[in-house]
């Protein structure tokens, strides 16, 4: 080949390199892709995510240490531990990533990126979304392994789950926005087991004296492991109250964080 031939070639833009940002889809898939794998990863989040969930289930379901009613433990124990595995992951986890990678400069580097902001935090999302798929299917096989005889609609199901995390991801991005790293680790695992406590998750909220109930009652995971409790051991329909709560929160949440995120 020539001198001229080559030339010629190169300016056909044959081997030439094309710069510029990828199409947006590609650059959120890849980031969520990431985001997926930092948080499988990550051995603090896996025990937080996966293995506390699951300890706890197989625990009260094998052993009647908390009086959950009529029926098998596994029963009442299972949507509870579902909305428990929201809360871990959409609000505990992503609140203390999101915040350290806030406090190490991540965000504000990524921010100057061509992803978007709401880019990147609709890959953060997604990267939640996958880990709760991964933790239901896990859950849910196990809680069958146990005796789990499911109920209800399953489109009743994804939709509380789905508000759920919406609820939940408001909620920690707006404590991983606003607080310095430090606080957050403290505070979000400060919430985690208050909630698991006081949310209706393992102790039903008839246990608690009645005044404790009608505040307790309105608390996104007593909403979302009262309405999945309703659809999946009692075979209702669409949990209207519950889903309404979680709305609430959703909405909330995710304005406060949109309104008050600090990036750096």
């Amino acid at each position: 080949m020539t001198a001229v031939e080559t030339g010629a070639g190169a300016a056909t833009g044959t081997f030439a390199p094309r710069p510029g940002a990828a199409p947006l889809p590609r650059m959120i898939r890849a980031q969520a892709a990431l985001e997926t794998r930092m948080l499988l990863r990550n051995g603090e989040q896996l025990l937080l995510t996966v293995i506390i969930p699951t300890l706890l289930l197989v625990l009260f379901s094998a052993v009647r240490i908390i009086d959950t009613g009529a029926g098998k433990p596994v029963d009442f124990l299972t949507p509870g531990i579902l909305g428990l595995a929201v809360l871990s992951t959409a609000f505990t986890g992503q609140a203390i990533a999101t915040g350290f990678e806030r406090r190490y400069g991540v965000l504000k580097r990524l921010a100057a990126s061509p992803l978007p902001r709401w880019g990147l935090m609709t890959a953060k999302t997604c990267a939640v979304l996958v880990t709760e798929v991964l933790q239901v299917v896990l859950l849910t096989a196990v809680a069958l392994a146990l005796g789990w005889s499911p109920h209800g609609n399953p489109v009743s199901v994804v939709l509380l789950l789905l508000l759920g995390t919406a609820a939940f991801s408001g909620l920690g991005l707006l404590m991983a926005g606003t607080l310095k790293a430090e606080a957050t680790l403290a505070g979000a695992n400060l919430v985690f087991l208050l909630l698991l406590v006081g949310g209706g998750v393992i102790v039903p909220l008839d246990k608690f004296p009645a005044g404790a109930q009608q505040v307790l009652q309105f608390l996104p995971i007593s909403a979302l492991s009262d309405g999945l409790r309703e659809v999946l051991q009692h075979g209702a329909g669409l949990p209207w109250a519950d889903l309404g709560i979680l709305a609430v929160w959703a909405v909330l949440g995710l304005g406060a964080a949109a309104r008050f995120f600090r990036w750096e």
